[in-house]
């Protein structure tokens, strides 16, 4: 068998064990070293994800040695004069995996690195450096699988590079996961031009994903804000529309939002392959009532969402759930709200999380989590009161690995109580 690895007789076998390394930047390195078939190997899958490595990023020069001359000549423009090297493989067309944020910052570290003494770095070179390495990207074959983007104010991606992306449509045909954050500062003054400006590059970009990217399995949308405009929106419905299996679906709010414009009941098109929710800083909105139709929802999670509403809302489900979580210090939550889907879960119910500032009704929680669900991996409940119950119950949870508990301010236990096997 190690022979037949050496040689290529088992690449199945190869491709498991350095995806598995996926996370380890030295070893798939070491395995680059072994021969040539483990090179060609191992290659692609430490340049899949290389901004997300905590060494020095010297490999952008790597990236850079593929601009044409005059992309090259814009740099020496800039103050950057070094010569490139072409390299054995074309990096670029291995990227699967693409963190905006991330780029951005490596991209910061090697121009320290390498030009310390450049007297004319500014936030444009960065920039520019940036949108020169998203068009290698796309042009060089890449196909993404999962992307973390942002928009903010003065980040400035160029027009060309949306024209692009529209030109060389295999980048996105892959994409699996997306995180979209739109980020503005609301203490500019020029506050309604900022938000403009932001809808204009935001909608460009999503109504290429829309006609791109169908094939989304998790949709992340940070920071919502109702006052982005309704092309945005539209766009954002579109996608969300255009997607053939869309299982995650995660909305933050910023300042707690109460209007969604569509989003939220865009997820009924999505109701048969809807598996997981998590809605956080949201108030509650009619809108919601949309995922009571998603009947194959599994996992269900409220962080930090003011208004009771979102809670009582989870009377109305019928779908069966592994996994329910409700996050705020600041509510009181009523165990009648909850106890139907709990009974409708019953032995499905695996992990469930109620850290809220009092569980109204516990002894009723309690009674119907005995008789409805014996399966529960994960507990963690927070401000009960002590009972012969909880312990009747706890004692009946033979599958218990983690359990938390906190009453009268402290926690029981150090905080979490984990179970052997």
């Amino acid at each position: 068998m190690a022979s037949k690895m050496f040689t290529g007789g088992m690449p199945e076998l190869m491709d498991v064990i350095l995806n598995n390394l996926n996370n380890d930047s030295y070893s798939l390195y070491s395995c680059t070293l072994v021969n040539r078939y483990w090179c060609k190997m191992s290659i692609p899958v430490l340049w899949k994800d290389p901004f997300s490595f905590k060494q020095k990023p010297l490999f952008i020069s790597n990236y850079l040695s593929f601009l044409d001359k005059d992309e090259k000549f814009i740099l020496k423009k800039l103050g950057i004069n070094a010569e490139f090297s072409k390299t054995l493989f074309h990096y670029a067309r291995f990227l699967k995996i693409l963190d905006i944020s991330h780029l951005e910052d490596r991209i910061k570290q090697w121009i320290e690195l390498q030009f310390v003494d450049l007297k004319s770095y500014y936030r444009p070179l960065e920039d520019h450096i940036r949108d020169l390495l998203l068009k290698l990207f796309i042009e060089s074959g890449a196909t993404l699988h999962k992307l973390d983007i942002y928009f903010y104010q003065d980040n400035g991606i160029r027009p060309e590079i949306f024209y692009t992306l529209g030109r060389n449509m295999q980048f996105f045909s892959q994409l699996q996961e997306l995180t979209l954050r739109i980020v503005s500062d609301f203490g500019n003054k020029n506050c309604n031009a900022v938000l403009k400006m932001l809808a204009e590059n935001v909608t460009t970009f999503l109504k290429i994903l829309a006609k791109i990217a169908t094939k989304i399995n998790v949709l992340k949308i940070e920071e919502l804000n109702p006052n982005y405009g309704p092309q945005v929106f539209h766009a954002l419905i579109s996608v969300i529309k255009s997607q053939k299996r869309l299982r995650q679906f995660h909305l933050l709010g910023l300042n707690t939002p109460k209007k969604f414009h569509g989003i939220v009941s865009a997820l009924e098109s999505q109701k048969q392959s809807l598996r997981e929710v998590l809605i956080e800083d949201c108030d509650y909105n009619a809108e919601f009532k949309a995922l009571i139709n998603c009947e194959n929802l599994e996992i269900i999670r409220v962080r930090s969402c003011e208004d009771k509403e979102l809670v009582k809302m989870l009377k109305m489900f019928n779908c069966k759930i592994t996994t329910l979580e409700i996050t705020n210090l600041d509510i009181v939550i009523d165990a009648s709200n909850i106890v139907l889907i709990l009974e409708k879960s019953g032995t499905l119910l695996q992990r469930l999380k109620l850290e809220v500032q009092i569980i109204s009704e516990q002894s009723l929680l309690l009674e119907t989590l005995m008789s409805f669900c014996p399966n529960i991996l994960y507990l963690n409940l927070s401000e009960v009161e002590f009972s012969t119950q909880l312990l009747d119950f706890i004692g009946k949870l033979k599958n218990l690995q983690f359990l938390t508990l906190e009453w009268c301010g402290d926690i029981f236990e150090e905080d979490i109580i984990q179970f052997a096997n």
